[in-house]
């Protein structure tokens, strides 16, 4: 089982930049699939992007690709989200979720364990 804790958001304008991180607690980090989701008031969660254990492979929502980068380093047992060229349209909850299997998974009841999610603001 792992626990995740997400941090790093905030207030920002439209076209800066935010790193999320996602902090792990469990010895099994590194053997987890980690993704990046989110959630617009009034909207379904979505897919944002997802990390191999390894970090080796990748898998981004055609929204986030350009602008968007997943990481982690699993000796700090953290996982990062890149986000550059801010919109108002990003604004959401930002979560991150762990599953112990294969990174091609891009949807919320494929992944097992979630944060608490971290607030995203993009002014215009």
């Amino acid at each position: 089982q792992v626990q995740l804790v997400e941090s790093g958001g905030g207030l920002v304008q439209a076209g800066g930049s935010l790193r999320l991180s996602c902090a792990a607690s469990g010895r099994t980090f590194s053997s987890y699939t980690i993704g990046w989701f989110r959630q617009a008031p009034g909207k379904e969660r979505e897919f944002i992007a997802a990390i191999s254990w390894s970090g080796g492979n990748a898998l981004y929502a055609d929204s986030a690709k350009g602008r968007f980068t997943i990481s982690r380093d699993n000796s700090k047992n953290t996982a990062y989200l890149q986000m550059n060229s801010l919109k108002p349209e990003d604004t959401a909850v930002y979560y991150c979720a762990a599953r112990p299997r294969g990174v091609r998974a891009a949807t919320v009841a494929e992944y097992d364990y979630w944060g608490q999610g971290t607030q995203v603001t993009v002014s215009s």
